[in-house]
């Protein structure tokens, strides 16, 4: 099964924004292209197109872009554990700072008697983060999860 095409921008289009939406839209769907999907997943991607078909107003095909690229991502996460480049990064990123972060800034200020030293544990937390994510990444990449396309 193959993926439909996305129809071309709204004539009446000047917005910038929608014009990069677009064209990372559209990347995605040529990384999706090349990889081998099951056809559960190709006719949920082919409904979300061709319910973007049928939008004619920049505004509402703006909106209507970024939801459905979140939900084909989301997919194909959850079904494939395929995903962009980064998202694990960017992921522990935030999960570091708040789940070893948060702890370790209230170990260090407990112990110091200076609860003013519960952000030195925030940059740890990032570090942390950072690090497992980009492993997982890395994992990612070499299993073949990994699609070329970072979202932004």
């Amino acid at each position: 099964m193959q993926i439909t095409e996305l129809k071309n921008l709204p004539d009446n289009n000047t917005d910038e924004k929608l014009t990069l939406a677009y064209i990372q839209f559209q990347h995605l769907l040529n990384e999706l292209s090349k990889k081998p999907l099951p056809d559960t997943i190709v006719a949920t991607i082919n409904q979300d197109i061709s319910e973007l078909n049928t939008l004619t107003t920049p505004d509402q095909f703006k909106i209507a872009l970024k939801q459905k690229q979140k939900n084909i991502l989301k997919v194909l996460e959850k079904q494939l554990k395929m995903v962009p480049k980064n998202y694990y990064r960017n992921l522990w990123f935030v999960l570091g700072m708040s789940a070893f972060g948060l702890p370790l800034g209230v170990a260090f200020g407990s112990m110091a008697h200076n609860m003013g030293l519960l952000g030195t544990g925030l940059p740890l937390g990032m570090a942390i983060g950072f690090a497992v994510g980009a492993a997982m990444d890395k994992k990612a990449f070499t299993e073949g999860r990994q699609l070329d396309l970072e979202v932004k």
